[in-house]
């Protein structure tokens, strides 16, 4: 190994360290998209997530007309199937790698992309100011299990700044069978539960649990 790759892995390893997070994590971003392949790094059950969590939004009333955003839509799992279903220009889909959003701009082809028209944008921080529209509804598949509670809470504040009165958010979560410490730090490949302790019931089958989100800042959920 290298002198500065040394360097990396034992930065990196002093990182994962003082956050709390496991030392075996593959790294996060360009190095770990490279290693697992664009839809490897987004998690595995390709096809069937994605049709899950198209299903479940149209079940619970996800019309061509509305706007959706799509929280960590990666290389668009789910979003291929909303961007085709969505009204063009109706699909607003962000993530923090800029190399899965070009994965999912090949994805859907240029074709595609002219006639629909989505909103793929890259960012961090979750700033869903820099869209054209303002949604009604918005989707995180598989973003909060993996985002520490300073980041979890970042995104819920700038998400209730832009979606519409009466809109709705949903978002997955892992239960968790008892208390437990999340790291403190996020990353894309890390395992966090949200709601430690507290038990909840999915309202879909095959999804660790789904959250919902009033336009007015409502969290709904099923307790169990």
């Amino acid at each position: 190994m290298r002198f500065a790759e040394r360097v990396t892995s034992s930065l990196r390893n002093l990182w994962y360290r003082a956050t709390g997070l496991p030392q075996d994590l593959l790294p996060e971003g360009t190095e770990g998209i490279r290693a697992l392949g664009p839809k490897g790094y987004v998690g595995g059950l390709w096809e069937e997530i994605g049709e899950l969590q198209f299903r479940f939004l149209v079940d619970q009333g996800l019309r061509p007309e509305h706007v959706l955003l799509d929280i960590g839509c990666g290389c668009l799992r789910g979003g291929n199937r909303f961007i085709r279903y969505l009204e063009p220009g109706h699909y607003l889909g962000m993530d923090k790698e800029p190399l899965l959003l070009e994965a999912s701009k090949r994805e859907l082809g240029a074709d595609l992309l002219q006639e629909k028209r989505p909103e793929l944008l890259a960012s961090g921080s979750f700033a869903f100011r820099r869209f054209s529209r303002r949604p009604q509804w918005a989707l995180a598949q598989s973003v909060f299990t993996h985002l520490c509670r300073r980041d979890l809470e970042r995104c819920l504040a700038r998400l209730r700044r832009v979606i519409l009165p009466g809109g709705v958010f949903y978002a997955t979560f892992f239960e968790a069978a008892s208390p437990s410490q999340n790291p403190r730090a996020s990353h894309s490949l890390g395992y966090f539960a949200p709601i430690p302790g507290k038990r909840w019931r999915s309202s879909a089958p095959g999804m660790a649990g789904i959250l919902g989100i009033s336009g007015n800042g409502t969290i709904r959920a099923t307790s169990g």
